[in-house]
């Protein structure tokens, strides 16, 4: 499987470089260039096959010019050992729960999956690994978890000076870890600034094998992506029409995996998001990619801090805005439609939402009569788990869910003994002494 970027048409890399390089030289962002068809894959699995053995075999079938079936099947083995749960609600409605990790995020699963391919790629091909990013702490929390044991893996997390929470101190660097956390004077926008700024420095990026954990990473896209046909999967046999997935917004990147879930052959009809002020409705029904109104070429370069999603929204669909205009369904959703959703999710189905899961509910809402009059289904996805918004669910039901214990720890706050940084070049220092 071969990668190019959202900026030069012309670029083809192998998966493995797009994951180390992290963005292309030209300042955009990888994305595939080489369409695999996975029909045979995909329409033979069913709601026996294991999350798993879905993604070992996709891995394989995408990346068999480079590794092994063996290599591939390790790779999603050590990555997943907890499934997602998909339920059905009622009818044509299904829900996808996509928090069944380590800390309770959706985004357990694609870091995760990100850490086995390293980790068991480059014990391959030699060289080291560094994950550079920015956390609030529940990034933290997670590495904390699945780099315990890694040899060629390490994580510089940066951190907003007193938010540090939910580490095992046995992780640390000093102590024998593969985790150095760093607090970090300024706001968060000018913390990421200067993870930007090294990330700007393309020599010392190759250098010590820099890259993120966020969804820039096509390899943590790529990982998100399973969820699709094994949602499928689960589903498959329960109706007869036409599948719709609705989602939250968040950074797009669900999105996305869904979208490329469908180029590589899963039978989805459709993606109903919630409007944002970047990807809303125009008058005409069209959806509207606020970015496109500006010429890539003229935009700035991409910061592997920020996932750039979007972009490849754009990428994705190149000029056919028929082809977008029926495939993705921005729908308006107002404060008041978001709560009232919220409230019928745990009246009618006793299921607590965040805010991501009440509006993708409320789109649902908006939507399926055009859906489940056509004997169509929806598969409503959770990001994460409710408790993590328990302050909205008490406000909104009157009540919050209870916390898993293991969630519950990933929220410990952390005493660091070392000193607080305040620039770019302390932070390079850093990360060139972490293998010495």
């Amino acid at each position: 499987m071969l990668f190019t970027s959202t900026r030069n048409n012309n670029l083809q890399v192998s998966f493995s470089k797009a994951v180390r390089d992290c963005i292309p030289d030209d300042g955009g962002v990888f994305i595939p260039s080489s369409i695999e068809d996975l029909r045979r894959w995909i329409y033979y699995i069913d709601e026996t096959t294991p999350f798993s053995s879905i993604a070992g075999s996709l891995t394989s079938a995408l990346m068999h010019e480079e590794f092994s079936p063996i290599i591939c099947e390790t790779i999603a083995t050590a990555a997943f050992p907890v499934e997602p749960v998909v339920r059905q609600l009622g009818g044509s409605l299904f829900m996808m729960e996509m928090y069944h990790g380590f800390t309770g995020y959706h985004r357990d699963y694609g870091v995760s999956y990100l850490c086995s391919y390293l980790e068991n790629t480059l014990q391959l091909q030699g060289g080291k690994a560094i994950l550079l990013d920015f956390t609030h702490g529940g990034l933290g929390a997670l590495m904390s978890k699945i780099l315990k044991g890694k040899k060629n893996i390490k994580s510089v997390l940066v951190y907003k000076k007193g938010t540090l929470r939910g580490l095992d101190e046995d992780s640390f660097v000093w102590n024998g870890g593969n985790i150095y956390p760093v607090e970090m004077e300024g706001s968060e926008d000018e913390i990421k600034a200067a993870i930007s700024r090294v990330f700007s420095n393309k020599d010392f990026v190759r250098e010590h094998g820099l890259t993120v954990a966020n969804t820039t990473n096509v390899c943590r896209l790529l990982g998100q992506m399973f969820f699709f046909p094994y949602s499928f999967a689960q589903v498959k046999n329960k109706f007869n029409g036409e599948l719709y997935y609705a989602m939250g917004a968040g950074n797009y990147g669900s999105l996305m995996a869904g979208l490329y879930s469908w180029r590589f052959a899963l039978p989805v009809n459709g993606f109903y998001v919630p409007s944002t002020p970047a990807l809303a409705r125009s008058p005409s029904g069209a959806p509207v990619v606020l970015d496109s109104i500006v010429d890539l070429k003229a935009r700035g370069v991409a910061d592997p801090v920020v996932p750039a999603n979007l972009e490849r929204l754009e990428a994705f669909f190149g000029k056919n805005e028929m082809m977008m205009r029926n495939f993705i369904f921005p729908t308006d959703v107002s404060e008041d439609q978001m709560d009232a959703a919220a409230k019928e999710l745990y009246m009618k189905y006793g299921i607590f939402a965040d805010k991501d899961t009440a509006r993708a509910y409320a789109v649902v809402q908006e939507n399926c009569p055009g859906v489940f009059d056509e004997d169509g289904a929806f598969i409503l996805t959770a990001y994460n788990h409710p408790a993590l918004s328990s302050d909205y669910c008490r406000h909104v039901i009157g009540e919050a869910p209870k916390m898993p214990e293991e969630i519950k720890k990933t929220f410990t706050p952390v005493t660091l003994s070392r000193p607080v940084i305040s620039s770019e070049e302390e932070l390079k220092k850093i990360i060139e002494g972490l293998w010495k």
